[in-house]
């Protein structure tokens, strides 16, 4: 378990068994941002064991070169780029520093975004901010700086989202809802204006999988997740990993526009509360 009591240990990452190929991404390079730990690592640590070339990126230095040590412990090249994907001037030098030191890169996962749990009666102008502006705002930046290079350069690419699962509305978490199926109606909108350059956009949707991100929420909360699903236990980091590598791999290469949604059955079943179910909707 993580520091936080959530999540893969490294030592974990390192060994989980995987369905995909021994240096399948071999020659690519593969951009993961908020990839310093939690899910963006895990999904980072699959693509590395698969030979790519990884460019990283997140707001807090010493974490992220500490993530991008042991992912050059798989033998790739590795760039940790520290910033922020709210603001688009920091995005485009992220692009170009990829550019520049891999020649190219083939595949895009946004992963970083983040939220709190809260009643939305409760609010601020400021907090709804923060959470649209990195899930919704921050995502588009890097989808847009990546097909313009893209298109400049004349090489094809795939997009992969994290977003979530949507599907029954997400009350204690309406902004991210909101910010998240943006994404997702983006997403299914430029794989049809991006399809005639050889750009794949498509989203996953985790369920309640378990990673660090579930510290963050409280205890009555984080308790709702377990029985979120018909198979009444959550997910994993690992589910969500092997979810983008299948939409970014060649097994991928004829789906776009699509949400492959990761939750155990979630969204036919699910009453998970982040904030802890109110007494209301308590069931004796």
């Amino acid at each position: 378990m993580s520091d936080a009591g959530y999540g893969f240990a490294r030592a974990k990452l390192r060994d989980q068994p995987t369905v995909f190929a021994n240096r399948l991404f071999s020659g690519k390079g593969v951009v993961v941002t908020g990839a310093g730990g939690g899910l963006g690592l895990a999904i980072a640590t699959l693509f590395a064991r698969l030979g790519a070339d990884l460019a990283i990126n997140g707001r807090n230095p010493e974490k992220l070169e500490d993530a991008a040590g042991f992912l050059r412990s798989f033998g790739g090249r590795v760039l940790a780029h520290p910033m922020t994907i709210r603001d688009p001037a920091q995005v485009e030098d992220f692009v170009d520093a990829v550019e520049d030191k891999f020649g190219g890169f083939d595949i895009v996962v946004n992963n970083a975004g983040g939220q709190f749990p809260q009643p939305a009666l409760n609010y601020t102008p400021k907090g709804w901010n923060a959470v649209i502006d990195t899930n919704l705002n921050g995502t588009w930046w890097m989808m847009q700086a990546a097909a313009r290079n893209w298109v400049k350069t004349g090489r094809p690419g795939a997009i992969v989202s994290i977003v979530a699962d949507i599907w029954r509305g997400m009350p204690g978490i309406a902004h991210s809802c909101a910010a998240r199926a943006g994404v997702i109606y983006l997403s299914k909108s430029l794989a049809v204006e991006w399809a005639p350059h050889g750009i794949r956009v498509n989203c996953v949707a985790p369920g309640c999988c378990e990673s660090t991100g579930f510290a963050r929420y409280p205890k009555e909360g984080a308790a709702t997740f377990q029985e979120a699903n018909p198979m009444r236990h959550a997910g994993d980091e690992w589910d969500v990993a092997e979810a983008v590598v299948y939409l970014a791999a060649s097994s991928g290469k004829f789906i776009t526009g699509e949400v492959l949604t990761v939750d155990g059955g979630q969204q036919l079943w699910g009453d998970p509360w982040p904030t802890g179910r109110p007494d209301y909707f308590r069931i004796a």
